[in-house]
């Protein structure tokens, strides 16, 4: 009987054999790629200060945040919600002096005290790469194919990558096509609904155009090239027609340059990934500015949780059960070899219910 200590808070959930398996594969994969790279793997605390963690990115949120008192300090402490802005600590920090630009790859589980309508969550598996000291198209660009590569490792199939202008207004409303002060967030706000009625009513009328300026990259990026007339956006176009052709085929690109929904830091350019089968983003990613230090930087990050449903867990392993008595050197041989093995206790098991292939009979693995 289930007592009511048993169940789990709303938005967490046991990961059982099956779905464990799945995301140390997926974890495994991504950041074997990653290191193939050339991207170090570093392991920062569940728990920092909050001003820490808040702090080091624009759009990081202490709200979200689990919040407490540390008895030794009492100053507040916080369970990460995203593992990035502690890569922006570590790099202005305890890696301060090495050399740029620098690769970092994490992976860790982070938690919200709140989720949101398009993942009811509140705990998460992320992992992702950063490359501190660079946010040109050329950083842009590896940064993209690699987040792409990752999750092919991990299982996805079919990749989709969404390229967009996070600045788009900021830049354009600068000089190109000129906005009040308190006008800009409205307008940033109606073109992230797509809301063309609203767009007209904040005054933002000659912003229409970039609603339209979205699908396929190789259309959708001449509609925004044709758009700007002015030259205010020459750079960002051609940056993006250079990570396009880094991508080259490795998967669909498409554009939405006003898009802004989870690109909270990012500066000039940011990506969301997709994946067939997978309902809603496996990944984010783009250039940003870490906090206090100023230094530019370019990232993404993979939410392997969603990878769970969609992708297969491996073929039932080939899995040895072991009979009282049996020969302990041919056992691990064929750990060894890649054999899992189950031993007997009792002699009396069951070795197909226990997930056995096969049984070691006469030191050798006979298929059950």
């Amino acid at each position: 009987m289930t007592e009511p200590d048993d169940l789990l808070p709303e938005g967490l959930e046991d990961r059982l054999p099956r779905e464990a398996a799945v995301l140390t594969r997926a974890m495994r994969e991504a950041l074997r790629v990653l290191d193939s790279h050339g991207y170090d793997r570093v392991r920062p605390p569940l728990v920092e200060f909050e001003r820490s963690l808040a702090g080091r990115m624009e759009g990081v949120r202490a709200q979200r945040m689990f919040r407490f008192v540390d008895p030794h300090s009492l100053r507040t402490l916080a369970l990460r919600s995203d593992i990035t802005p502690q890569i922006g600590r570590i790099a202005a920090t305890s890696m301060a002096a090495a050399p740029r630009p620098l690769r970092l790859a994490y992976a860790g589980d982070t938690a919200v005290i709140r989720s949101d309508q398009l993942d009811p969550s509140r705990q998460r598996l992320q992992l992702g790469g950063e490359l501190i000291g660079s946010d040109g198209a050329a950083a842009a660009g590896e940064i993209a194919l690699v987040a792409i590569e990752a999750l092919e490792a991990a299982g996805a199939n079919n990749i989709l990558i969404d390229l967009t202008l996070p600045d788009l207004v900021d830049t354009l409303a600068a000089k190109a096509l000129p906005l009040a002060p308190d006008q800009i967030d409205a307008v940033r706000r109606e073109l992230d609904t797509k809301d063309a009625g609203g767009l007209k009513a904040v005054g933002g009328e000659a912003y229409l155009p970039l609603l339209y300026a979205a699908g396929p990259f190789g259309e959708a990026i001449e509609k925004l090239a044709a758009i700007d007339a002015g030259g205010a956006l020459a750079s960002r176009i051609e940056g993006l027609r250079a990570i396009a052709a880094r991508i080259g085929n490795r998967a669909r690109i498409t554009l939405d340059p006003s898009e802004r929904h989870g690109f909270e830091y990012q500066s000039w350019f940011g990506f969301t990934l997709y994946a067939e089968g997978i309902r809603g983003a496996l990944g984010r990613g783009g250039t940003y500015t870490i906090s206090g230090s100023g230094e530019v930087a370019t990232g993404f990050t993979l939410y392997c949780d969603r990878l769970v449903d969609a992708v297969g867990a491996d073929e039932r392993a080939r899995t040895v059960y072991l009979p009282l008595g049996h020969d302990y050197a041919v056992a691990a041989r064929l750990r060894a070899e890649g054999w899992r093995t189950v031993a007997a206790l009792t002699g009396e098991e069951d070795a197909a219910a226990l997930g056995c292939t096969h049984r070691l009979d006469q030191g050798k693995p006979v298929t059950l």
